[in-house]
């Protein structure tokens, strides 16, 4: 099921990041009292009476031709263009300014439903600046006021009836579904071609080509597949994104379509901030996840090489240490025969269920082995330990009181759990519950 997309868009210094922290409850975005702070499109899970959505924080829109406030309007351009339901934010304080009517003529020009949000209204004295903001055509202001955390809820009230009701993805079946995440120019189209045996999609060395998202059915081996390539991003037909920006709402819709996930990383280059925080939003998501060097035919592909380059990601990818390692080249197609059985098995294993008596045999080995810590005196007693779920794979471990399950040794049941059954490329979680 794909989650809705919700972007809080506004000209600088009104109040966006300091809203969107609010909404996902933590200080994700940077808050600071100077415009332009900003500059990129951030993103969030966030949950509204069982509403589950996407959040993303914008930089300020400003019209003017200086260079960064130009990236930063494309970028909330691209964050228009990708919600479901805008909330537009101004200033109650200094009502209605020329900026604001430019960037609510924007946002007539998307036909998206807009929530109109007037913050900086921090008591009922103030409710009376609201009535001008009629005047912008976009219905009714909803008073707010972000440092407090007031009417919020009203916001997200309204924000919620414009959910789409028809996002479900498609009805389940036997194909295996999996996309293929990283950014500009690591090969993601040629990998495509490679695993089609043909050109299905456009290649070229320009960073950004795949404009849109291409799915493609295809059977191997008598299985069926579906491989979703994430796309770049367009602005009246053009590519518009430079090589260090990630279309990665796209991405985020992509994973939450997959089974599997393969992470591409550029051999040329190497390992970079970018893909551990690409790699991050598919391991949050619970899916699995195979990484994929690309281009192995452009550097010295000897065992020692290829060798080091593994240690290099397993130091850099901690979080990912369930995940296979494929080393291949899209272009030669050498070693690409290597890459779908390691989608399959990491597919199977994310749908893998083990029996209730075969689990307990190895929790209870794991406990002779090494004995729950205490804690303030206090010992964890294992009661019994059951699966509850499957993609990913959750076990649930009725305990005497959850508070005593260390983080450590959560991790020692996590590795003597993929010790006895495998698990390989997907995550799987353990959950401490007390018993009732």
């Amino acid at each position: 099921m794909r989650k809705s997309v919700v972007a809080i868009v506004g000209r600088p210094n009104v109040g966006k990041s300091t809203i969107f922290n609010r909404l996902v409850g933590e200080r994700i975005s940077i808050v600071e009292d100077v415009p332009g702070v900003t500059r990129d499109r951030i993103y969030s899970e966030a949950e509204w009476l069982n509403h589950h959505f996407n959040l993303i924080d914008t930089g300020g829109i400003d019209l003017s031709d200086e260079p960064l406030i130009v990236q930063i309007r494309e970028q909330a351009e691209i964050a228009i263009q990708e919600a479901d339901v805008i909330i537009f934010l101004v200033n109650g304080r200094e009502g209605i300014t020329a900026a604001d009517e430019e960037v609510a003529q924007l946002l007539y020009k998307s036909n998206k439903p807009v929530v109109l949000a007037v913050n900086k209204i921090d008591n009922y004295e103030m409710q009376d600046l609201l009535y001008e903001y009629y005047a912008l055509g976009l219905g009714q202001p909803f008073p707010i006021s972000g440092t407090h955390g007031l009417g919020l809820g009203d916001v997200l009230d309204e924000t919620v009836k414009y959910f789409p009701t028809d996002l479900s993805t498609e009805d389940d079946d036997d194909r295996i579904h999996f996309s293929l995440i990283g950014r500009p120019n690591v090969g993601k189209s040629s990998l495509v071609n490679a695993i089609l045996g043909e050109g299905r999609v456009i290649v070229s060395d320009l960073a950004g080509t795949t404009k849109d998202a291409i799915d493609t059915d295809f059977n191997r081996d008598e299985r069926d597949f579906k491989i979703i390539d994430t796309a770049g991003m367009r602005k009246r037909g053009k590519v518009y994104e430079n090589t260090e920006k990630y279309s990665v709402l796209r991405a985020l819709k992509a994973i939450e379509r997959s089974d599997v996930v393969l992470v591409v990383i550029d051999a040329e280059e190497g390992i970079i901030e970018q893909d551990k925080k690409i790699a991050g939003y598919a391991h949050e998501s619970g899916k699995a996840i195979v990484i994929v060097v690309n281009k192995w035919d452009t550097v010295d592909s000897k065992q020692d090489r290829m060798k080091k380059f593994e240690d290099d990601i397993r130091q850099q990818f901690q979080f990912l240490s369930y995940a296979p390692v494929v080393f291949l080249s899209a272009k030669t197609t050498k070693r690409i025969h290597t890459l779908m059985p390691k989608v399959i098995e990491a597919s199977e294993n994310h749908a893998k269920r083990v029996k209730t008596n075969v689990l307990n045999e190895v929790v209870e080995d794991a406990l002779a082995m090494n004995p729950t810590p205490s804690i303030k005196g206090q010992k964890m007693k294992i009661l019994y330990t059951t699966q509850v779920a499957t993609k990913p794979p959750t076990f649930v471990v009725f305990v005497n009181d959850p508070s005593l399950m260390h983080f450590t040794y959560e991790r020692f049941l996590e590795n003597r759990i993929r010790e006895a059954f495998g698990f390989e490329g997907t995550p799987i979680k353990i959950r401490a519950r007390q018993r009732s």
